[in-house]
């Protein structure tokens, strides 16, 4: 698990996109606070069961069925199952 300030979306972005290309989530933070996290496309895809080749006339799940496969992800990282 990776946990980057902000900034480091513009300032170190090659550093970024090398960790989620390896399938880790990047948790961004603005004054010490949590604010987003950054994933890969593919792991997106699996979020949400879409997939970018599907095309965009396919309906967009409901924000409380992404959020939950999310939360997942976050609570077996905070229990020290994630990388």
């Amino acid at each position: 698990m990776q946990i980057r300030p902000i900034s480091d979306l513009r300032n170190r972005f090659s550093e970024i996109e090398k960790i989620v290309s390896d399938g880790n989530p990047v948790y961004l933070t603005r004054n010490g606070h949590g604010t987003m996290v950054v994933i890969s496309l593919e792991q997106y895809a699996l979020l949400t069961n879409t997939s970018e080749a599907e095309g965009s006339d396919k309906e967009t799940p409901p924000h409380d069925v992404v959020f939950q496969g999310v939360k997942k992800v976050t609570t077996t990282v905070k229990r020290g199952k994630g990388k």
